[in-house]
């Protein structure tokens, strides 16, 4: 009977071939999409879920607020992991990492020396590899790490220095001293794998001094800590939870010294306001569920984009469905009669239930097997612009297949569901009598046409919306000049000769000044918590405030063309070793309306009174997500810092810059022989800020497409029948003297009111979507207006265009060969 059922649903695919191949196009259309969307979540949802016991392991994050600031971070101190083993049972152990500054390897093979800089260096407890579990090609994770002077590459690693030479016990030489290491391992190809934290080279943590340093500190948040817990606290909500409550009370006393250390009483710290908390954080949580939790060392994504492309795959799938129902009732009177025969010689309803059923699952198996073709397509392009590397062959692991497996069934059920139990619902007298009424499912259609562009439009203004917001990031005055500023990398590798080397870079005809710092937008910066005082009573005015800042010279503002609204900056005649220079958004946190002459005091090291000596205006350092906040420039004579990094940042002359590059590069040689030259664009660097953004955009903007096309597909085909079933009416209207406008028009404007109906139901169903997607931006458009004008406009254009293509054609039909179709 099953075979039968098929048989004859092929038969009616090649008799109605035209509004069949309509039904699949859509349908594979909407599988592929369906397959796509499907293994990106998929590829999203495994992260970190490679290591063993991933259940069990947590980041330990730090939830903090000095002052007016507050800050929710995935790092800790450094002595955070062994706290919490020592004070809680539920804690079995902790691995930490550390991410030095960028320095140079360097490699001596018999084709000569191989010397880069490299920025992905992770220096780890022994531990490590124990502990997260990353799989090694070569070396035993138990001890390759044990000595301070073993190293573990990545094999792209082990390529760049030793070409095909096996590199196991070969010597890397690190940084400046070029302190000797020795390959303890190599790691398996870490790009195919969902890792939340990825590098390239792994050392000893006990190899950098400045950890060792401030093991004492609970301050210093350089760390990222990871503990693994007992299997009864991991799956216990109720133990966890417990644990948690236990940490302020460990703070008390692990703190209470760090911060007397410092000059701020741990009680007291307390009382004014503030909070230093820790938290714990699945490992397994991380990518998707980080929110605002601060890290550059993880990969973090957002859950909310799973819910939003999960959501647009079902509903292009569904807009496929729709066109399936749309052009199946639409050919109601023709299978009535078929099932009135069918009735007549004894066919029960169930049975024709089962045979319309059969047609469906015909028609989506073979879409599903046309959309693991498209997939296999378009897939190269769907990565590029999702920033993916995701392999054809996982639809074929993990399971995917089965929920492949379901899609389609549950696809082909919602296609054929409604035109199965509709149709057979007619009774045969009536049917054989020709007197069904098409209202029905004129209803029907019309309504799922609706639904379709409904979906469509809110995609399209929603494009515009997303793509609106990032032209507005990417133009936006930052409050610095952004155009034509050159940085160069690493800096402090040409250490007493750094201000020699900026003043020639200065001198050059196309270069109109440059600067040395030791951090810049994109960059990074270093933050610290100071007390405002009063210059009359050297005593505290207001909460600690949060300060992010830069070391600078005194070429730093004018370089960037950063206006100062009180006061000076930095200049060489004076010595500014003890002045700073705040932004206008730290002198309103803390209350100052004449913050010139004011001081803040630094309650660590010799606990220095800095003296303002100029505000500027507010400017972003990176992303325009965040507020901006209380901002500070140090001068670099001051002797109180020592971050290890510097830049140098240069204004030029538009032109040519590659010859301005290469002539830098060359007066670079003069001075570092054996560090590269690096730089960097400031312009691509604020771009590369919103990768993300643009990647979701993209994505968008495909899907939005897509969606478009399949609406309009099933119009086409729904037009194509209209104009068949009137084409006897057409007929006698030409003779009549209609013209070939008027038929278009006619046929034309039921379609093109439904489009505009489902411009209306869709307008406030997108503002309220892009106003929740806004959110999460400090800094954002209102959403245009016109937005939905050219949604409008687009679907109201694309729909007259599909329809018109019809309408023309039945208009332009012979009417002799019209009248003699019956």
């Amino acid at each position: 009977m099953i075979r039968n059922y098929f048989k004859i649903a092929w038969r009616n695919l090649l008799k109605n071939n035209f509004y069949a191949a309509i039904s699949i196009i859509g349908l594979t259309i909407g599988l592929g999409v369906g397959i796509l969307i499907l293994i990106w979540i998929q590829d999203e949802l495994d992260y970190d879920k490679f290591f063993e016991d991933s259940g069990q392991i947590y980041r330990v994050n730090i939830d903090g607020k000095m002052g007016d600031n507050s800050f929710y971070a995935g790092y800790t101190p450094p002595p955070a992991g062994a706290a919490l083993v020592d004070n809680f049972p539920e804690v079995e152990s902790y691995t930490r990492i550390y991410r030095p500054n960028a320095d140079v390897i360097e490699s001596k093979t018999i084709d000569g020396q191989h010397l880069f800089n490299e920025t992905d260096i992770y220096a780890v407890d022994p531990n490590f590899l124990e502990f997260l579990t990353y799989p090694l090609a070569k070396g035993d994770p138990k001890t390759c790490l044990q000595q301070a002077n073993s190293i573990v590459i990545t094999p792209q690693i082990a390529e760049k220095y030793f070409g095909k030479k096996d590199p196991m016990g070969e010597i890397l030489y690190y940084g400046k001293d070029k302190q000797p290491l020795k390959v303890t391992g190599v790691l398996e190809d870490l790009t195919k794998l969902q890792a939340t934290v990825k590098f390239d080279i792994l050392m000893p943590v006990q190899n950098f001094d400045e950890v060792a340093y401030f093991n004492w500190s609970w301050v210093w948040l350089n760390m990222a800590t990871y503990v693994k817990l007992t299997d009864q606290a991991a799956k216990d909500p109720d133990v966890l939870a417990n644990l948690e409550s236990k940490f302020p009370e460990m703070l008390k006393t692990q703190a209470a010294s760090a911060f007397e250390r410092i000059g701020q009483p741990y009680e007291q710290f307390q009382k004014n306001g503030n909070y230093w908390d820790i938290h714990l954080q699945p490992l397994n949580d991380i990518h998707l569920r980080s929110g605002e939790i601060v890290s550059a060392i993880s990969d973090q994504g957002d859950i909310q984009n799973i819910y939003i492309f999960g959501l647009i795959a079902f509903f292009i799938i569904v807009l496929a469905c729709v066109n399936f129902t749309n052009l199946a009732t639409a050919q109601a009177n023709k299978r009535c009669k078929e099932i009135g025969i069918r009735k007549v010689l004894g066919s029960q309803r169930g049975q024709l239930i089962r045979q319309f059923l059969a047609e469906a699952f015909l028609y989506t198996i073979i879409s599903a097997l046309f959309a693991v073709l498209l997939v296999a397509w378009i897939l190269p392009f769907f990565n590029s612009l999702s920033g993916k590397t995701i392999s054809f062959y996982s639809i074929f692991s993990n399971g995917i297949w089965l929920i492949l497996l379901g899609l389609t069934v549950l696809t082909a059920f919602l296609a054929g569901i409604y035109p199965a139990f509709y149709l057979t619902a007619f009774k045969p007298i009536t049917v054989l009598k020709g007197s069904v009424s098409s209202m029905k499912t004129g209803f029907l259609r019309n309504g799922l046409i609706v639904f379709q562009f409904v979906i469509a439009i809110v995609m399209v203004i929603s494009t515009i919306v997303v793509f609106t917001q990032l032209r507005y990031t990417q133009q936006r005055n930052l409050g610095y000049d952004k155009e034509n500023v050159l940085i160069i990398n690493n800096t402090e590798k040409l250490d007493a000769g750094v201000e020699s080397f900026r003043q020639e870079i200065a001198a050059l005809p196309n270069v109109i000044n440059a600067t040395s710092s030791t951090g810049i937008f994109t960059k990074g910066s270093f933050g610290d918590f100071y007390v405002p005082q009063t210059t009359e009573t050297d005593r505290p005015v207001a909460k600690d405030i949060s300060l992010s800042s830069y070391l600078v010279d005194d070429h730093f503002i004018p370089t960037l063309n950063i206006d100062i609204e009180k006061g000076r900056g930095f200049d060489a005649r004076f010595n500014d070793s003890l002045s700073v220079v705040i932004n206008a958004a730290a002198a309103k946190q803390i209350g100052w309306e004449n913050p010139i002459g004011q001081k803040i005091r630094y309650p660590g090291g010799n606990m220095e009174y800095y003296t303002v000596i100029g505000v500027v205006k507010d400017f972003h350092l990176e992303f325009l997500h965040s507020s901006i906040l209380p901002f500070a420039l140090f001068s670099k004579t001051s002797k109180s810092y020592d971050t290890g990094v510097s830049f140098i940042t240069l204004k030029y002359i538009s032109g040519d810059t590659k010859k301005l590059i290469a002539t830098i590069e060359n007066k670079w040689k003069n001075y570092q022989q054996v560090v590269p030259f690096e730089y960097s664009f400031l312009n691509d660097d604020l771009n590369a800020a919103y990768q993300s953004e643009r990647q979701l955009a993209s994505l968008f903007g495909l899907l939005t497409a897509l969606s478009i096309f399949v609406a309009c597909l099933g119009l086409f085909g729904l037009v194509a029948f209209t104009a068949q079933q009137r084409t006897k009416e057409i007929g006698i209207r030409k003779i009549l003297g209609a013209r070939v406008s008027g038929i278009v028009k006619l046929l034309s404007k039921d379609f093109l009111r439904l489009v505009i109906i489902a411009l209306v139901v869709a307008s406030p169903i997108a503002w309220l979507f892009m106003n929740h997607w806004l959110q999460d931006f400090a800094y954002r458009i209102n959403i245009p207006w016109w937005a939905f004008v050219v949604a409008g406009i687009l679907a109201l254009g694309i729909a007259l265009v599909t329809v018109s293509f019809q309408a023309i054609k039945a208009a332009l039909a012979n009417p002799v060969k019209s009248l003699r179709t019956e």
